[in-house]
């Protein structure tokens, strides 16, 4: 008996430490970003899977500070905000355009309400993890808890006593298009579509259907559906008494079409009695939404979609451990890690069918065929951690780049569901792949990506909406400013770096011809550099500099001259490939660094821009000059990151935003893509270990960057690999993935 009470108490000491262990999964705080124009949501969704499914509160109330019909906005949530009008399934997180956002499930009880003004409710107890979302709506006493599969939505409502309803609203969401269809199949089924697109208004063309299936697990006493009845003449609107509002039908449930419409399951229930929801969607047909139905969510089981997702999650994020470091630095880190998890993420559905790139023409995929490429933003950071840590999802996202490009004749700029809205800047693809052929990640067409790029960087016609303005650039070796408020200099910017990186990939493949021609084109950056002013300057057809001009024109996206989104302070070092060059250009080592420096100091840097993402890195590419990058790193991460809903500063932009953070908390990152290699900063933590795959990284299973402190300084004193020392303040990424163990020493500068 003694025995056995020292077995139990062992067992219960034991039990007691594994649980006080926290898992990646714990220090997640889905609210991060939801504030402060991040633009993220809390939503449930699994690792870069298709569904998400958020808690949507930017609409129907003055108790919202925030309202997406009062302003441009681009998120189905906002921390700030209080009336909850229910939750949008399929959407997107961090960008800074409107789309998506839509299938607006609603629970209500009570008598059935179908203007979102008047049934939707403030909310209370919001919780918020890895795969999923509950709050308890004030207004009726619902709890609502959310979850979801890669593809289907799985929603468990908790009702009071008495008449519950359960809405799908398909008037509204974020999306910038109308127009819907919904058929009741049974009872308890009903399917339809959904037309989205116009993200960013850019290509008012692209828009596609989103295809549904929703079921739920009691048959209810009631259904029908709802529509908007328009307002007509005056003798008109005396005939029809449902002129200007909402009519609900209830004796007829084939099919209906409109653009404010819904449907509506009304149920008799015992008090706490809980109804379940599943929303499946497709992007091919209703019956591939039905089949993902099918696949993924056969039965009922609110609790083990629960936690499925959080395991996948948990085993996602584990693949970077970190040790030491406070816990609010823990959660601020492997929240970012999350973020950058969301997107891309995958289009296919369970049958491998696909949307062909524009045409929509059904294909089938035998890999992860993935979308929404904001490539501008991710070829920076998001891709080469990709690269790093999850090579294998690098691997199926730059197939599907080459598969586009075999659909369509191009490669994606901004894609979003087989869809192109050429939004923002450059040739991003080039840098994202030829990064990872650097880095030996080559399980792909390396041949047919080199063709695409070449064509891109070579037709000169209107047909090349890649690069718009190609025909200025291949002429003069730079894009004169055409229109006064044009992005010439933020094209031409990109440009260089594409073919900076496209030289480097020729050049790998025996191709020294192509080499020394995008080398050469790259070097054209030159041309827009005012010694007046000492930044960028746009120059107008004549070949003349524009006078007057002002380089802080463009600050809080002021429209400006050359430039997009930012000042030519925001673009003038955005030059990575050629630092000498550029150090050169503006006046030598001193002046530049002096120059670069001012833009911290005069409050010129913004981190939430993109090309201003690697300056305080530039430095480091100094020598002697590395302590600032190091300073500075740390005084941004302190400043702009913390575990709050306004912890990220700006447009997370699909996970671009989290991931300098997270890369330069782990102490190491990706300066110029397309150059294999990392820039050493101060880490964040004691230890982290980085989990690599073999299939890809064969010599190490993990490698691990360990910080000592020597004193309370936060400086680099010196780097140590496997025992090694390391000379300089770089390493190249096959050092790295062949490494077991990085050292850096800190201490006082």
């Amino acid at each position: 008996m003694i025995k056995f009470i020292r077995f139990l108490l062992l067992g219960l000491f034991l039990l007691e430490n594994v649980s006080a262990q926290k898992l990646p999964t714990d220090y997640v705080n889905p609210f991060i970003g939801t504030s402060n124009y991040g633009t993220t949501n809390p939503g449930a969704q699994v690792p870069n899977g298709l569904m998400n499914v958020s808690p949507f509160n930017v609409m129907g109330s003055s108790l919202n500070a925030f309202d997406k019909d009062a302003r441009w906005w681009s998120t189905p949530y906002e921390h700030s905000n209080s009336y909850f009008t229910g939750f949008s399934h399929v959407n997107l997180s961090g960008v800074g355009c409107p789309d998506m956002g839509s299938l607006l499930l609603m629970p209500t009880s009570g008598k059935l309400e179908v203007d979102y003004h008047q049934y939707g409710s403030t909310y209370t107890q919001e919780v918020a993890h890895p795969g999923y979302y509950s709050n308890v709506l004030k207004k009726y006493g619902i709890k609502t808890e959310v979850s979801a599969t890669a593809r289907v939505g799985v929603s468990k409502f908790t009702f009071p006593k008495g008449q519950a309803n359960i809405l799908l609203n398909l008037g509204e969401g974020l999306t910038n298009e109308t127009g819907a269809t919904v058929r009741y199949v049974s009872d308890t089924e009903i399917e339809g579509s959904k037309l989205l697109g116009s993200f960013c208004y850019s290509n008012n063309q692209a828009v596609y259907p989103i295809f549904f299936v929703m079921r739920v697990n009691k048959k209810p006493a009631k259904r029908g559906y709802w529509k908007f009845q328009r307002v007509g003449e005056k003798w008109e609107n005396e005939w029809n008494k449902d002129a200007g509002k909402y009519k609900i039908f209830t004796d007829y449930t084939y099919q209906l079409s409109g653009d404010d419409l819904g449907a509506f399951f009304s149920f008799d229930v015992q008090e706490n009695e809980s109804l379940e929801v599943q929303l499946a969607v497709s992007f091919v047909s209703v019956d591939n939404a039905r089949k993902n139905l099918e696949a993924e969510q056969a039965d009922f089981g609110f609790e083990t979609t629960h936690q499925q997702a959080s395991l996948q999650w948990n085993n996602s994020l584990s693949k970077i451990q970190v040790e030491g470091g406070t816990e609010d630095q823990k959660t601020v880190f492997y929240t970012a890690l999350y973020h950058a998890m969301i997107h891309p993420n995958v289009l296919q559905d369970v049958n491998g069918e696909y949307p062909a790139m524009e045409s929509r023409k059904t294909l089938v995929a035998d890999h992860n065929r993935y979308t929404v490429f904001s490539l501008w933003d991710t070829y920076r950071n998001v891709q080469p951690l990709m690269s790093l840590v999850y090579p294998d999802k690098q691997v199926g996202m730059i197939r599907s780049m080459i598969d586009i490009y075999k659909e369509n004749g191009w490669m994606p700029k901004w894609e979003l569901y087989s869809r192109e809205s050429y939004t923002m800047d450059g040739d991003p693809a080039v840098p994202v792949i030829v990064d990872a052929w650097m880095k030996g990640i080559r399980d792909f067409n390396i041949n047919t990506a080199y063709e695409a790029f070449l064509k891109s960087a070579t037709v000169t016609d209107s047909t090349n909406k890649i690069r718009p303005d190609n025909a200025d650039y291949v002429k003069y070796g730079y894009v004169p400013l055409r229109d006064s408020f044009d992005n010439s200099v933020s094209h031409a910017i990109e440009y260089y770096v594409a073919d900076w990186n496209l030289a480097q990939l020729a050049a790998a493949l025996g191709k020294t011809k192509d080499a020394q021609l995008f080398g050469k084109r790259a070097q054209g950056y030159k041309h827009y550099y005012s010694s007046e002013y000492g930044t960028f300057r746009p120059i107008l057809p004549n070949g003349k500099f524009l006078s007057p001009f002002n380089p802080l024109m463009g600050a809080n996206f002021e429209p400006n001259h050359g430039f997009h989104e930012g000042n030519a302070w925001n673009y003038s070092f955005a030059i990575p490939f050629d630092i000498p060059g550029l150090v050169k250009l503006m006046g030598g080592k001193q002046k530049f660094v002096a120059r670069l420096q001012a833009t911290f100091d005069k409050g010129y840097f913004d981190v939430t821009n993109e090309p201003d993402m690697l300056y305080p890195h530039v430095f480091s590419e100094i020598k002697g000059e590395e302590w600032r990058t190091q300073k500075l790193v740390k005084e941004i991460l302190e400043k702009h990151f913390t575990n709050s809903p306004g912890g990220i500063p700006g447009n997370d932009d699909t996970g671009t935003m989290s991931t300098w953070a997270l890369m330069n908390m782990i102490g190491i990152y990706p300066f110029c893509p397309g150059r294999p290699d990392y820039t050493v900063v101060t880490p964040v933590f004691d230890k982290i270990t980085i989990q690599l795959d073999k299939k890809y990284y064969p010599n190490a299973d993990k490698v691990t960057i360990r910080r000592q402190k020597e004193g309370t300084g936060e400086y680099i004193k010196k780097i140590v690999i496997d025992g090694k020392p390391l000379n300089g303040f770089k390493i190249a990424h096959q050092t790295l993935v062949n490494s077991r163990d990085i050292l850096i020493v800190t201490g006082n500068r």
